[in-house]
């Protein structure tokens, strides 16, 4: 049997063939795509790298923090839409130039190796794509992208550019996902056709973290004077200013996020994903609560039909979010339960595996006293320096990181899929080579979607 970081290696080649030959993104969509030529340049192994940012505040302030905790970094530019929110790190970096609008930011700061995206998810691939474009090596948030088509177009354009990238996936750099990796592949639960995935989100312990499935506020207070609105507006279509959308409760709106499938389901299924190797489903259904032409339902089930692959039979995955839970298993002793928050369940013909937690960081047989019963393979994948190291690693050219575009891409693709499946409120089959709903052609129009006009991604203004 080949070693994981082997069969890893080969699954992520076959991705980047298949997006090189694909060539769908531009042709069939209408994307524009990558200008020629800009390759990343080559830091040298003690080098500092010169990072660029994409948002200041909320998320983007951790990520910042945590880059500059390595001591592998220089902050060259800052950008904004919220003088206020950023202020933060404004303070604690005053010699770094500041600006509000990205575009400028790439278009007049030269000395930037690599560019750091953490924004609402609808700026995500504009400001990605750009970096991409200039040979720069990006982290991007998670989801990759708002829409499927953008995370084809990135992640061609990120193997094509030769950058270093890395989805803002934290737990990919956990123990529990490796341990999962191993057990999978090691048959300690025999052959994998059933998986059911969760999270509470857009509700936390009864409590609503975002709204979903709620009317466009028809109030038009003034946006704050530090926010410039239509900056943050961005490619999605116009509205007026309105605190129901920024910051944070953006998620719950279908111009701006993805709800509770985008925010948790792309660290919950990522391990899924590795472990049995999975690319596209052919098919997805949904159902949900309610939900308008605005806001998102509160909650949702997903479930997708994956293919055969590599000589791997077919898995049906289960997406639950909202408070819905799977069935319990069996397995469970008496008096246990599901978390409620986050989990995953794994279905083999020789057992079950029970993962705990958000981004598949404790897995564990059912029954826990099958753990000191059954023979566990030995650990091979070698654990992560860290998250953030990975990405700085990967710039300098050694290595690559466990979420990068290859991997990240198709994952988002999956992901976003079900929004589309729950939007129609029907089966969908789907083509992945030419990226089409087969069967519902009213379906398509929610794999892409129209920008406003200066935001179509691929151009800097």
């Amino acid at each position: 049997m080949q070693s994981n970081e082997t069969n890893r290696h080969t699954l992520s080649m076959s991705r980047r063939t298949f997006l090189a030959e694909a060539g769908v993104a531009s042709a069939v969509m209408g994307f524009q795509m990558a200008r020629a030529g800009e390759k990343p340049k080559q830091a040298g192994p003690n080098e500092r790298l010169n990072i660029a940012t994409v948002g200041a505040g909320g998320q983007a302030a951790s990520n910042i923090r945590e880059l500059d905790q390595t001591g592998q970094v220089n902050f060259v530019a800052f950008s904004d839409v919220d003088d206020e929110r950023a202020a933060d790190i404004y303070k604690q970096f005053p010699n770094v130039p500041t600006f509000k609008d990205f575009r400028q930011m790439l278009d007049r700061v030269k000395d930037v190796d690599a560019v750091l995206v953490a924004t609402p998810d609808h700026i995500h691939a504009p400001a990605t794509l750009a970096a991409l474009q200039l040979g720069k090596h990006v982290y991007c948030e998670k989801p990759l992208t708002h829409t499927v088509h953008e995370a084809r177009v990135i992640a061609q354009a990120a193997a094509e550019h030769g950058c270093a990238t890395q989805m803002g996936n934290q737990g990919t750099a956990f123990e529990g996902p490796r341990r999962l990796i191993e057990w999978i592949q090691g048959g300690v639960i025999g052959t994998v056709r059933e998986v059911h995935v969760w999270s509470d989100r857009p509700t936390h312990f009864g409590k609503i973290l975002w709204p979903q499935g709620v009317e466009r506020p028809t109030d038009t207070p003034p946006a704050p004077e530090t926010l410039d609105w239509d900056l943050w507006l961005g490619p999605a279509p116009d509205r007026p200013y309105h605190p129901a959308y920024c910051p944070f409760k953006w998620r719950g709106w279908w111009d701006f996020g993805s709800g509770g499938l985008g925010d948790m389901g792309i660290h919950n299924i990522a391990p899924v994903f590795d472990a049995l190797q999975l690319d596209a489903p052919t098919s997805v259904t949904a159902s949900s609560s309610l939900f308008n032409a605005d806001s998102l339902p509160l909650a949702t089930t997903v479930h997708y039909q994956f293919p055969e692959r590599n000589g791997r039979p077919p898995v049906q995955l289960h997406w639950y979010d909202g408070g819905i839970l799977p069935p319990r298993p069996d397995e469970l002793e008496e008096g246990e339960e599901l978390d409620p928050e986050d989990g995953v369940i794994l279905v083999g013909d020789q057992g079950k595996i029970l993962v705990e937690g958000w981004g598949g960081n404790h897995p564990h047989l059912i029954p826990q006293s099958r753990m000191e019963t059954v023979q566990l393979p030995p650990q091979t994948i070698p654990p992560s320096k860290g998250h953030h190291l990975e990405w700085l690693d990967a710039c300098r050219g050694n290595g690559t990181t466990r979420s990068n575009f290859g991997f990240a891409g198709p994952l988002t693709e999956s992901v976003l899929l079900g929004i589309v499946a729950v939007r129609t409120r029907r089966t969908l089959e789907w083509d992945s080579k030419s990226l089409r709903v087969t069967n519902v052609p009213e379906a398509n129009e929610f794999v892409t979607k129209t920008y406003r006009k200066g935001w179509e991604p691929g151009k800097l203004g």
